[in-house]
């Protein structure tokens, strides 16, 4: 990836974040309980203000990091690998599922925050990248809640 301006940088951005609100959108989709579609559809919803946001800040406002630091709980690195069936998921797995992809969004912000050369761009990257870990908490505590207290 190559970005020549910020702009270039907010348009992957905003993106990235379409590609997220249709990801959970999906995830809704193939849930068969009401209070799971819910859930994601929440996150749809997020992922589309994250959007607002971006084009906000490239018609010339502003973001800053986050100063708190916010918590892993490593679940997901303590589930076993495993290839999850394209069709007919339960809530485990859609929340396996959604906790990777965050984490992958949050690798993705926070490297491109390491190579951005502009202090706009390296503080949005940032903050995005806190927003990502912010969602992973969000779905650890969920599968915590859900499953493990469960099991």
């Amino acid at each position: 990836m190559n970005f020549n301006t910020v702009d270039d940088l907010l348009d992957f951005a905003i993106s990235e974040e379409e590609k997220a609100s249709k990801f959970y959108v999906g995830l809704a989709d193939r849930m068969d309980r009401p209070w799971m579609k819910k859930i994601f559809i929440e996150f749809s919803m997020e992922e589309l203000g994250h959007k607002a946001v971006l084009v906000g800040i490239k018609k010339g406002g502003d973001l800053q990091p986050l100063q708190e630091q916010i918590l892993d709980l490593k679940i997901l690195e303590g589930l076993h690998s495993e290839e999850i069936p394209a069709d007919n998921i339960d809530y485990q797995q859609a929340l396996i599922i959604a906790m990777q992809a965050e984490k992958e969004s949050y690798i993705l912000y926070t490297s491109l925050a390491e190579l951005a050369q502009d202090e706009k761009a390296k503080n949005v990257l940032y903050r995005l990248a806190q927003e990502e870990a912010k969602h992973k908490l969000r779905f650890e505590m969920e599968y915590d809640d859900m499953i493990l207290t469960e099991n």
